[in-house]
């Protein structure tokens, strides 16, 4: 199976290649439609002056003449009525030439060679070196007959030229071939550390370094890459955590629950103490319940398994029903409420932000000290703010960013009854979110915690 490097670099000479040829074709496009004509024009009209020249010399001996002309870089071939033909200057390379052609030069036709060389591609007509690809002219000397067929030696007028251009495009291509497997490596290398990264991902290590100082895709790529990578090894993270803490929350009831039924099955604890081994059964197994339908609600919400069944309702009823449901709760404190709830309707699954409202009284009931103050505000502006607020221990500022994470208990000193499993603001916050809105917190130790939820209107 080929690399990416060899394909690049495959691509990348077939790129040189191709781009060669056609440039050679629109060349010859170029020569056969402009040049060609004007190449016939110019050499023809050195023919006619070479002959003029000679005809105003007419007692200049020929031989002499023509040798000179094809001693001044031109190739010459004279041909008298006999068909007998001299060459003067450098040597044709191709010397056939229609005898035919010969003899109606000789009559007094001219011969454009040049115009009438076919070639697969017409631009290679301009180097030929044959007498085809020539011009023919009549030539009279002393009443005899001359063909004269003439052509520019362009190996003694543009040699250098050629060879230059030759060494330049072979050198070009060469070091192009050079340059593209060389800076090839360059643009692959990137890619080839993704391919470790990656591999080192799916063995599950996430502390990966990436090349992210480039300002270009490649670059951009390695800083999403190394920034999912980051998010992933968040994500195992709090995974394991996860695992952790529904293990400790499971294990810790089942291990009570254990222990005193075991107690009360050996006969070892009097009657008042297995009816409260009981009540601790039956308070743990509540909890168990609890704990499982709160994961259940979560995983439900994860995989957005819970479509929302959004109603019209009046918020400021629903806040009020939920103050009713938790009475017995914040009245066994002592606890004041001080509700601000003006008329409001609202669009939203009303089961689900029920839920909300419990979980985050619930908090402000249970972290409350006795004879405090709960209040409740909901305020009305671009969106719909709604305000539960405490006079309890708060919450120190170095534990307020985590309080949504799932299991995390910022009283970590109260007991687990009183401290429950860590989820309902976890759950507050995803039911939230699903409405489109958003939870915040505010809270200063020993003052009390402010819980805002902000709903679209």
């Amino acid at each position: 199976m080929k690399t990416l490097y060899i394909r690049i670099v495959v691509t990348f000479i077939a790129i040189a290649l191709v781009s060669s040829l056609l440039a050679l074709l629109l060349s010859n496009v170029y020569y056969s439609n402009k040049f060609r004509d004007y190449n016939d024009r110019k050499i023809m009209n050195i023919g006619l002056e070479i002959r003029n020249l000679q005809q105003q010399m007419p007692t200049v001996d020929l031989s002499r003449y023509l040798t000179s002309i094809g001693n001044m870089g031109f190739q010459i071939y004279a041909v008298n009525e006999r068909l007998e033909g001299t060459y003067y200057g450098a040597p044709f390379k191709h010397r056939d030439i229609d005898p035919e052609q010969v003899r109606s030069v000789l009559r007094g036709e001219t011969y454009n060679g040049i115009l009438e060389q076919r070639h697969f591609l017409t631009v290679i007509g301009f180097f030929e070196n044959s007498i085809r690809n020539s011009v023919g002219l009549p030539l009279k000397v002393q009443e005899q007959p001359y063909a004269l067929f003439i052509r520019p030696n362009l190996e003694q007028q543009i040699g250098e030229v050629r060879m230059l251009l030759a060494l330049l495009l072979g050198f070009t291509f060469l070091f192009s071939i050079v340059l593209i497997v060389v800076l090839t490596r360059y643009i692959v290398k990137p890619v080839e550390q993704l391919t470790v990264a990656t591999n080192k991902i799916v063995e599950g290590q996430y502390d990966i370094e990436m090349d992210v100082s480039r300002q270009d895709e490649i670059g951009n790529l390695a800083r999403h890459f190394a920034q999912m990578a980051r998010s992933l090894k968040r994500l195992d993270e709090m995974r394991q955590e996860f695992v952790a803490n529904v293990s400790h929350e499971i294990q810790s009831p089942l291990t009570s629950i254990q222990g005193f039924a075991q107690s009360i099955l050996d006969k070892e604890a009097t009657v008042e103490e297995q009816e409260r081994y009981l009540r601790i059964i039956a308070e743990e197994s509540g909890r168990l319940s609890s704990l499982s339908k709160q994961l259940l609600t979560l995983a439900a919400l994860d995989k957005e398994a819970a479509a929302l069944k959004r109603t019209n309702y009046r918020l400021d009823e629903q806040l009020r029903n939920c103050l009713i449901v938790t009475e017995w709760q914040w009245s066994e404190k002592g606890l004041s409420i001080e509700p601000d709830l003006p008329e409001i309707v609202i669009g939203a699954d009303p089961q689900l932000l029920t839920q909300v409202w419990l979980n985050v009284i619930a908090n402000s009931i249970k972290f409350s000290r006795p004879g405090g103050t709960i209040s409740i505000r909901v305020d009305i502006g671009s969106d719909i703010a709604v305000t539960i607020a405490d006079t309890g221990i708060g919450i120190p500022d170095s534990e307020l960013p985590h309080i949504f994470d799932r299991f995390y208990k910022a009283d970590k000193a109260r007991n687990r009854t009183q401290a429950g499993s860590g989820l309902g603001l976890s759950i507050a916050k995803k039911i939230v979110e699903l409405h489109g809105g958003s939870i915040s917190a505010h809270s200063e130790l020993g003052k009390g915690t402010a819980i805002t939820v902000r709903l679209p209107s």
